[in-house]
């Protein structure tokens, strides 16, 4: 059985060897730790499906080691290299930052499926730079405004977390200094690896299979399906011989009390009211378990909470500024926000990539930090992005209860739209993590109520599996509509501090 050290379950390792026959078929052998140059024509796509615990993390880390130690090349999305015949390479994608920096944050090097779709062009004095970092080249000399002592940072910072645009800040350029531009994508990849694959749309998936021959999905079919998809995942239209199902909960997750209540909504006999007893025991045994009274609106700044219906999220939205004495007229900083879009007319397409090459796509969670320097324009912190602190131009949106038309303290002509960002819909908040979860338990009993059903299960049984393993560490079930008071200002200084920049563009940026 051709698998890793460490010990696999049955069907962990069963997936393993399924997975290296495909990989070994398109020339990657992962048990001789080599490989052959790719066959033109040849394609392969096959899904890993588990539920929550059920050990795909794992395997996607592992199979990316595994990768790695038969020579295969890692595709960042922020610098490709030199084109060579024989080489190979391996994309990690997730369909948002967030969830691309819960892999990260494993030690799997994984980029967005936006950053991959475009490609970066740079500046030819830093090109040489780049090529050095990734092994391709020797080390350049006389590079304008780069000290050999920033080179030594890049290369420490490089060696450390393999990033050319991190290895670069940390030299102390920004990104308008070498990436003058972005691309669509015209040659194909190789081998891509998808996490969170319940979330792709039929278009998604259709332009992944366009640029990788072998496409491995890993996915939950217990989540909830993209909106228009009639509640199925991409994935479950492959054929039986084309899924690979995990279906033993392993032993770490065994001992979570959080999982163990994701998965108890997998019997039919359990109602509302009886998940409801189950949370209450859990609680009463593990503190990583609470029955809340109320809303923790210290907690809204940086976790949202998950709701169901749009109107939950507004008046919630309300009670949270109100609380923290937001004005009315202008943002607080550390207000978090939630990207909606991007609004540029078609002529402006170079300056849409460059937006969502940024970070900034649907669904993209950001803190404001304060007004840009140009009108229009909002400095933001862009949760999950490598080089998270931008300044873009914004349309920020404030939505009020009752009310048919939004607030809108920031408004430039065009550029990236937001909403706020302290509550959130259980669906947009899928593929996300946060370290503590509130989940709104009276939407969810208005779903049960409703009596909707989704691919044959309850709705609030799917809604209430999505809002409860969005939570790493602890669980809130806020059973109450009341929001505490805020024991702690509204700020930023819990967020990381961008490294010391070389000042060799004084100007803001294009970028509308």
């Amino acid at each position: 059985m051709n698998v890793p050290a460490l010990t696999f379950s049955e069907d962990q390792a069963e997936a393993w060897d399924r997975l290296a026959e495909q990989l070994s078929g398109m020339g990657v052998d992962l048990a001789d730790g080599n490989h052959q140059p790719a066959t033109e024509g040849k394609s392969t796509v096959l899904a890993v499906i588990g539920k929550a615990g059920s050990g795909k993390t794992l395997l996607l880390a592992e199979l990316t080691k595994a990768m790695q130690n038969a020579g295969v090349d890692i595709v960042s999305g922020d610098w490709e290299g030199k084109k060579r015949k024989d080489r190979r390479t391996l994309a990690i994608l997730a369909p948002t930052n967030k969830a691309a920096s819960v892999l990260r944050m494993r030690g799997v090097p994984a980029t967005t499926i936006h950053r991959i779709l475009y490609t970066p062009l740079y500046d030819p004095h830093y090109e040489a730079i780049a090529e050095w970092l990734a092994g391709n080249g020797k080390r350049p000399v006389d590079v304008e405004g780069m000290t050999e002592i920033a080179l030594d940072r890049a290369k420490a910072f490089y060696d450390n977390v393999p990033s050319i645009p991190g290895a670069l800040a940390a030299a102390g350029l920004r990104g308008s200094d070498f990436i003058r531009g972005w691309k669509r994508r015209e040659e194909p990849l190789d081998v891509g690896f998808i996490d969170e694959s319940s979330m792709l749309d039929e278009r998604q998936f259709d332009d992944l299979r366009e640029i990788f021959p072998t496409l491995v999905l890993f996915g939950d079919p217990a989540q909830l399906a993209p909106v228009g998809q009639s509640g199925q995942m991409v994935f479950e239209r492959l054929g039986a011989t084309r899924q690979l199902i995990l279906s033993r909960v392993h032993r770490q997750s065994q001992d979570n009390p959080i999982l163990d209540l994701a998965h108890a909504l997998a019997d039919p006999e359990v109602d509302f009211y009886r998940f409801e007893r189950l949370m209450e025991e859990a609680a009463a045994r593990d503190d990583r378990v609470v029955m809340a009274q109320r809303v923790d609106s210290d907690l809204m700044a940086r976790s949202p909470v998950l709701v169901w219906r749009n109107a939950t999220r507004i008046r919630l939205i309300t009670a949270f500024r109100a609380a923290h004495g937001a004005p009315d007229d202008a943002l607080l900083p550390g207000e978090p926000l939630v990207c909606d879009g991007i609004e540029l007319p078609l002529k402006h397409r170079k300056k849409r990539i460059d937006l969502e090459a940024r970070g900034l796509i649907k669904g993209a969670q950001v803190i404001y930090l304060g007004p840009g320097t140009r009108d229009g324009f909002a400095r933001l912190h862009v949760v999950g992005a490598e080089d998270p602190q931008i300044s873009a131009a914004s349309i920020i949106k404030i939505e009020k209860p009752d009310e048919d038309e939004p607030f809108i303290p920031s408004a430039a002509r065009m550029g990236a739209t937001f909403l706020h960002g302290a509550a959130v819909t259980i669906h947009k908040a899928q593929g996300s993590q946060w370290d503590r979860v509130q989940v709104f338990a009276p939407d969810l009993y208005a779903a049960a109520q409703a009596g909707r059903m989704e691919a044959g299960l309850p709705l609030w049984k799917r809604l209430a599996y999505v809002a409860i393993t969005r939570a790493e560490r602890r669980l809130l079930w806020v059973v109450r509509n009341r929001l505490a008071r805020p024991s702690e200002v509204l700020g930023t200084d819990d967020l990381p501090r961008p490294a010391p920049r070389l000042k060799l563009n004084p100007t803001e940026g294009s970028t509308p």
